[in-house]
């Protein structure tokens, strides 16, 4: 006899099994449908640029194919990139999602994301789209190709990622098939600073410093290569115009140009300043397909838009239903609970360096938060210092030849900032303590706690414990668990960041609180107050013995500053040799933070150090490599 319930259970089960691809069927239907036509889609991507372009107003530029291209498009005057370097932003561009809300946050991080998150390839292969990248992918997350604990090389990753993608270009797809193409332009990436140009058109002596850099030769010649480097990179977008409209597709052809993140020069990429997240974004559509977008061509919009934004408006133009879990908007949607009230923005590690910083940008107003304040901006990256022009700050704040201004970037932080960007665009003028501005500071405050707990920002947790949690897990999950206690973390964190001794009696007690991660933000709340946390100095010794190594290492730093070195020395020594690279990477910026203090054992870090550089290059891994470079700069400073 048939059981109609199970044959009923069974189609559930199958429904659910394949919900993802009976989306897909539907979206693919809605595209297909015979009253539309799927346009061409190209996106022209230039790396690592700053709205430095005649188009947004910038004088020294040279950039006339931009410029020509803005004259007949949507020009966004406040796009942003969420995060300010490429990985975490690639991840949110390819997903709709926030990084920080999936544990991909940290710069060459390679946590697992679930199972539903598709890429925005995977939606519009199904929709009939011949989708090419020419070159650029590193999305920053692992794929089911990578077998657990594996670290991988950049070559690696890059064929994993490159999985997702046709290579090549729009030419040899099927007859009457819309293509998808980016094409990502590599002139004006940081690299370029570190290598010379012959043909210079921007003098050094005709650049216009923002005020926080001293007036240096480095400085200045730095500043007129990375305009003569824009200057390529628009010749470049020239091309790839010219090229649509000789393949007569420009009519057919709906065209993007953005950045990817904000500029190169020191306090730019990586940092969550808008010369760091503020990026040039326009949209061209020929006119057949003008009516799917919210403004008229050749017109400006102060409408904030997110890199986020991107693969949900991507697949509204290809007439595909945007998923229910990607966190941005389509930004052509009419409604008006899709127009942004603010700007997102999100720092985590940065190669070697450890940090943790949350923004949000409005048309006026930039409100930053540093949650570990007692880093200075300054943190030294290798990569970063091959710029002559960051060495010659330094050491032009070293010689004291920097005012107040320029002198910020090498000292601890604020737990606040506020800006007003319509008349401070340099971001100098901290409002955090000026009264008048006290209503959107409050204001600000509020929206960004309630954004960091909307998103269970995964970002609250060092990567030591995440990897540990996550062995088969991913961290969106592990956030959504009943008993896992993400807002007391993300509420922790925040009271520790404000570096009040008042807040003392409370951090000691969450130094036993049974949660690991709650009790990592507490004695990071004691190492920020450095030896005004002297109260609980036992409770930071118990913590020496801590079951989690991450709370093992920011006690031990605490202590070093309350009269432990010895004890704290040890800890830190100790979890240098630690299975997880993460985990050697948080103690050895403990290592580099407490300067002359870890002297003592400094003959054993020059032997670490010896022992990593004997190796060949390709024996290490990325975050391997982050390691070396973070023991090396210490060792030469002891």
């Amino acid at each position: 006899m048939i059981s109609y319930k199970k044959i009923i259970a069974s189609i559930i089960n199958q429904c659910i099994a394949y919900s993802t691809i009976s989306l897909i069927s539907i979206s693919t239907a809605f595209a297909l449908d015979a009253k539309f036509e799927q346009p061409n889609i190209l996106w022209i991507v230039s790396e690592d640029n700053s709205p430095l372009l005649g188009a947004y107003g910038d004088n020294f530029a040279t950039t006339p194919n931009i410029d020509k291209l803005a004259k007949q498009s949507i020009v966004y005057d406040n796009a942003f990139a969420n995060s300010p370097v490429c990985a975490p932003t690639r991840f949110s561009i390819i997903t709709g999602m926030h990084a920080n809300a999936m544990g991909t946050g940290n710069m060459r991080s390679r946590n697992k994301i679930p199972a539903f998150v598709k890429t925005y390839t995977h939606y519009l292969r199904a929709a009939n789209y011949h989708i090419t990248n020419n070159s650029k992918t590193d999305y920053n997350f692992a794929t089911a190709d990578i077998p657990d604990g594996k670290l991988l090389g950049h070559k690696e990753w890059q064929a994993i990622d490159r999985q997702l993608w046709d290579k090549g270009s729009y030419t040899d797809r099927q007859e009457g098939q819309p293509f998808f193409h980016v094409y990502n332009i590599s002139e004006s990436h940081e690299s370029r600073l570190h290598r010379p140009l012959k043909n210079r058109q921007h003098r050094p002596e005709d650049v216009l410093l923002p005020p926080y850099h001293p007036d240096t030769v480095e400085i200045r010649n730095d500043w007129a290569l990375y305009y003569d480097r824009i200057t390529q990179m628009d010749s470049i977008v020239g091309k790839k115009l010219a090229e649509l409209e000789a393949a007569g597709e420009l009519e057919n052809t709906i065209v993007f140009y953005y950045s990817d993140h904000g500029g190169v020069l020191a306090r730019s990429k990586r940092f969550l300043y808008d010369t760091g997240t503020k990026i040039p974004f326009m949209v061209h559509a020929p006119k057949k397909y003008q009516h799917l977008l919210n403004h008229e061509m050749s017109s400006r919009t102060d409408q904030l838009i997110d890199i986020v934004d991107l693969a949900p408006t991507l697949l509204y133009l290809a007439g595909i239903k945007k998923p229910a879990h990607m966190h941005g908007e389509n930004i052509f949607s009419s409604a008006d609970n899709n127009r942004k009230q603010y700007n997102y923005l999100y720092r985590g590690r940065m190669d070697a360096r450890i940090d943790l910083v949350r923004a949000l940008r409005n048309e006026k107003f930039k409100y930053i938060r540093n949650y570990m304040p007692h880093r200075p901006n300054g943190q030294h990256l290798s990569y970063l210092w091959k710029a002559a022009s960051v060495r010659s700050w330094q050491q032009a704040c070293q010689q004291n030849q920097c005012n107040e201004t320029q002198q910020r970037f090498w000292q601890a932080r604020p737990s606040e900032e506020l800006y007003d960007t319509s008349v401070d665009p340099w971001e100098v003028n901290n409002l955090a303590n000026d009264g008048t501005y006290s209503a959107v500071l409050s204001e600000m405050r509020k929206a960004l706690q309630a954004k960091n707990r909307q998103y269970k920002d995964i970002g609250f947790i060092p990567e030591g414990e995440l990897a540990k949690r996550t062995k088969n897990t991913t961290g969106y999950e592990l956030v959504r668990e009943d008993n896992f206690p993400i807002d007391l973390i993300i509420e922790t964190a925040e009271i520790a960041s404000l570096a009040k001794p008042k807040n003392l009696p409370l951090l000691t007690q969450r130094l036993s609180h049974q949660e690991p991660i709650v009790r990592y933000w507490a004695a990071m709340g004691c190492t920020i107050l450095k030896e005004q946390a002297m109260p609980a100095k036992l409770k930071l010794l118990q913590r020496l013995r801590d079951d989690s190594a991450d709370v093992q290492i920011v006690a031990a730093e605490a202590l070093i500053h309350i009269g432990n070195e010895q004890q704290a020395l040890a800890i830190l020594m100790k979890q240098l040799t630690h299975p997880s690279v993460m985990v050697r990477i948080h103690a050895a910026n403990a290592l580099d933070a407490i300067g002359i203090k870890a002297k003592p054992v400094a003959k054993k870090l020059n032997t670490m150090v010896t022992v990593m550089q004997a190796l060949k290059t390709k024996e290490l891994s990325p975050e391997e490599k982050y390691l070396l470079s973070a023991l090396s700069h210490t060792v030469s400073k002891l």
